[in-house]
């Protein structure tokens, strides 16, 4: 970034911890801080500790992008703009986080879904440059899902929830608890294969599982079927899987697989075929893309002439 790039902040708030940073760009992060995601006002008291903190060690940032867990209100035109909505984490339902945070820090404040701002980093520095559309999904806590489209990130009715998309039950199931964990729905993505439900679903946590345990080919071909569907109705030009879940090496091969069991062959494209590998991607930003991408956020909103 040149010396003349405005000094932004960046919340990547996410359901068990968020991370706060001050930055230019993807190569000049000034600094960076966690905090537990615990009540509101504790946690959001320490989120505006930290930059006022900053703003007294490197002076006042131009605009805080703050790339959110859902469900949000993004409508601007909205008497709850700003809100965290039907949140199933305890205490956050209806929390006016952004209200909140301008009114302790007098600073313009981009708002977005936490997969959204991870798709918008991921276009502009990660494995997603120039391709539009882009989807980005995290497999974590939950499964969220963010679009990149037309030159701008999707909003809608809401924002995309591409973790609750109706999948079909995994037959012949093997797991301790085989039904779908989502208290909202019957059988969903975030229901089956995020790593709340893999770990009540399999009674182990997803990262203690061995590779060659049924949970993952039931968890990718779960996966492939809602990929399956985006593909069919947002014709993506890539799709990134981020997330603590995805972290397992073996995975993104199943899914790849699966994927393309579940297509059988009716998209013509390369990118299918031999080219899935490089279709079915991991996050060229790694754990930071929902942190830059929550700083690209504010680098934009910083840049419009009317800011």
């Amino acid at each position: 970034m040149s010396e003349n790039s405005p000094l932004i902040g960046a919340i990547e708030g996410g359901g068990t911890k968020m991370v706060c940073a001050i930055g230019t760009g993807p190569d000049d992060i000034r600094e960076s801080t966690r905090i537990d995601t615990t009540t509101p006002d504790e946690t959001l008291n320490s989120i505006a500790r930290f930059f006022l903190k900053m703003r007294v060690e490197h002076g006042p940032v131009a605009a805080i992008g703050l790339g959110c867990f859902g469900p949000l209100d993004l409508d601007p035109k909205s008497e709850a703009y700003g809100l965290i909505t039907t949140t199933p984490k305890p205490g956050w339902q209806q929390v006016d986080i952004v209200g909140i945070l301008k009114n302790r820090l007098k600073v313009p404040i981009a708002f977005d879904t936490d997969v959204n701002a991870a798709a918008l980093g991921e276009h502009l520095w990660g494995v997603g440059i120039d391709c539009d559309p882009l989807v980005y999904i995290t497999i974590g806590t939950g499964v969220g899902g963010g679009v990149y489209a037309n030159g701008k990130l999707i909003h809608g009715l809401v924002h995309p929830e591409i973790g609750h998309l109706s999948v079909p039950p995994p037959r012949n199931s093997q797991a301790v608890a085989r039904d779908c964990q989502c208290p909202f729905h019957k059988s969903c993505v975030e229901g089956y294969i995020s790593g709340t439900s893999m770990a009540k679903r399999w009674g182990v946590r997803a990262d203690q599982l061995p590779p060659d345990h049924p949970a993952w080919e039931e968890m990718s071909d779960t996966l492939a079927q809602a990929l399956m569907n985006l593909v069919l109705t947002l014709s993506p030009m890539k799709i990134i899987l981020g997330g603590g879940v995805m972290d397992q090496p073996h995975l993104i091969g199943l899914v790849r697989g699966k994927l393309k069991s579940h297509l059988n062959g009716y998209v013509a494209s390369p990118k299918l075929g031999a080219g899935i590998d490089d279709y079915i991607v991991r996050p060229g930003l790694g754990p930071k893309a929902g942190l830059l991408g929550s700083l690209a956020l504010g680098l934009r909103l910083a840049q419009e002439p009317d800011n």
